[in-house]
Protein backbone atom coordinates (compact mmCIF):
# COMPACT_ATOMS: atom_id res chain seq x y z
CA UNK A 1 0.00 0.00 0.00
CA UNK A 2 1.22 3.46 -0.88
CA UNK A 3 2.10 5.71 2.02
CA UNK A 4 2.03 9.50 1.74
CA UNK A 5 4.12 12.05 3.60
CA UNK A 6 3.32 15.76 3.46
CA UNK A 7 5.75 18.59 4.15
CA UNK A 8 6.03 22.32 3.64
CA UNK A 9 3.46 23.66 6.06
CA UNK A 10 4.16 26.52 8.42
CA UNK A 11 3.34 30.06 9.42
CA UNK A 12 3.05 32.68 6.71
CA UNK A 13 1.75 36.24 6.56
CA UNK A 14 -1.33 37.13 4.53
CA UNK A 15 -0.37 37.58 0.91
CA UNK A 16 2.55 35.20 1.24
CA UNK A 17 3.28 31.88 -0.43
CA UNK A 18 3.95 28.30 0.58
CA UNK A 19 4.63 25.13 -1.35
CA UNK A 20 3.37 21.86 0.03
CA UNK A 21 4.87 18.55 -1.04
CA UNK A 22 3.46 15.06 -0.77
CA UNK A 23 5.84 12.18 -1.38
CA UNK A 24 4.50 8.72 -2.15
CA UNK A 25 6.41 5.73 -0.81
CA UNK A 26 6.45 4.02 -4.20
CA UNK A 27 5.48 4.46 -7.81
CA UNK A 28 2.31 6.37 -8.48
CA UNK A 29 1.42 4.24 -11.50
CA UNK A 30 -1.37 2.57 -9.50
CA UNK A 31 -2.78 5.95 -8.49
CA UNK A 32 -5.64 7.46 -10.45
CA UNK A 33 -5.69 10.84 -8.77
CA UNK A 34 -3.83 12.82 -6.16
CA UNK A 35 -5.48 15.55 -4.20
CA UNK A 36 -5.02 18.08 -1.48
CA UNK A 37 -7.74 18.52 1.11
CA UNK A 38 -7.89 20.79 4.12
CA UNK A 39 -9.69 20.91 7.41
CA UNK A 40 -10.01 24.08 9.45
CA UNK A 41 -10.94 23.98 13.13
CA UNK A 42 -14.62 23.23 13.56
CA UNK A 43 -15.15 22.63 9.84
CA UNK A 44 -15.46 19.62 7.61
CA UNK A 45 -12.61 18.45 5.44
CA UNK A 46 -12.87 19.92 1.96
CA UNK A 47 -11.23 19.35 -1.38
CA UNK A 48 -8.70 22.01 -2.32
CA UNK A 49 -7.29 20.65 -5.57
CA UNK A 50 -7.00 17.38 -7.43
CA UNK A 51 -4.92 16.13 -10.35
CA UNK A 52 -5.52 12.92 -12.27
CA UNK A 53 -2.99 10.60 -13.87
CA UNK A 54 -3.88 12.20 -17.18
CA UNK A 55 -3.07 15.65 -15.84
CA UNK A 56 -6.60 16.99 -15.47
CA UNK A 57 -7.03 19.33 -12.54
CA UNK A 58 -9.86 20.80 -10.56
CA UNK A 59 -9.86 23.36 -7.78
CA UNK A 60 -12.14 24.63 -5.09
CA UNK A 61 -13.62 27.97 -6.10
CA UNK A 62 -12.02 29.60 -3.07
CA UNK A 63 -8.49 28.85 -4.30
CA UNK A 64 -8.81 29.20 -8.08
CA UNK A 65 -6.20 31.56 -9.45
CA UNK A 66 -4.13 31.36 -6.26
CA UNK A 67 -3.23 27.68 -5.85
CA UNK A 68 -1.64 25.32 -8.36
CA UNK A 69 -1.42 21.55 -8.07
CA UNK A 70 1.21 19.60 -9.99
CA UNK A 71 2.74 16.15 -9.95
CA UNK A 72 6.18 14.77 -10.69
CA UNK A 73 5.73 11.10 -11.45
CA UNK A 74 9.47 10.53 -11.67
CA UNK A 75 9.83 11.74 -8.09
CA UNK A 76 6.53 10.21 -6.90
CA UNK A 77 5.57 13.61 -5.56
CA UNK A 78 2.61 15.97 -5.82
CA UNK A 79 2.88 19.65 -5.01
CA UNK A 80 0.53 22.43 -4.03
CA UNK A 81 1.83 25.91 -4.72
CA UNK A 82 -0.16 28.37 -2.65
CA UNK A 83 0.08 32.08 -3.43
CA UNK A 84 -1.74 35.13 -2.11
CA UNK A 85 -2.59 33.27 1.06
CA UNK A 86 -5.45 34.47 3.21
CA UNK A 87 -6.21 33.89 6.89
CA UNK A 88 -9.13 31.71 5.83
CA UNK A 89 -6.65 29.33 4.20
CA UNK A 90 -5.48 28.36 7.68
CA UNK A 91 -6.05 24.63 8.09
CA UNK A 92 -4.43 21.23 8.26
CA UNK A 93 -3.73 20.19 4.68
CA UNK A 94 -3.93 16.51 3.79
CA UNK A 95 -2.65 14.67 0.77
CA UNK A 96 -4.91 11.99 -0.70
CA UNK A 97 -4.29 9.28 -3.27
CA UNK A 98 -7.12 7.51 -5.08
CA UNK A 99 -6.39 4.16 -6.67
CA UNK A 100 -7.97 3.00 -9.90
CA UNK A 101 -9.88 0.51 -7.75
CA UNK A 102 -13.08 2.29 -6.64
CA UNK A 103 -13.14 3.12 -2.95
CA UNK A 104 -9.45 2.50 -2.41
CA UNK A 105 -7.63 5.56 -1.13
CA UNK A 106 -4.80 6.59 1.16
CA UNK A 107 -4.35 9.69 3.30
CA UNK A 108 -1.26 11.45 4.56
CA UNK A 109 -0.85 12.59 8.15
CA UNK A 110 -1.45 16.25 7.37
CA UNK A 111 0.59 19.43 7.58
CA UNK A 112 -0.53 22.62 9.30
CA UNK A 113 -0.71 25.88 7.38
CA UNK A 114 -1.26 29.03 9.41
CA UNK A 115 -1.84 32.36 7.70
CA UNK A 116 -1.55 35.16 10.19
CA UNK A 117 0.14 38.49 10.70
Amino acid sequence: QVQLAESGGGLVQPGGSLRLSCAASRSMRSIYALGWYRQAPGKQRELVAKITAGGSTNYADSVKGRFTISRDSAENTVYLQMNALKPEDTAVYYCNAEAYTPGLEVWGQGTLVTVSS
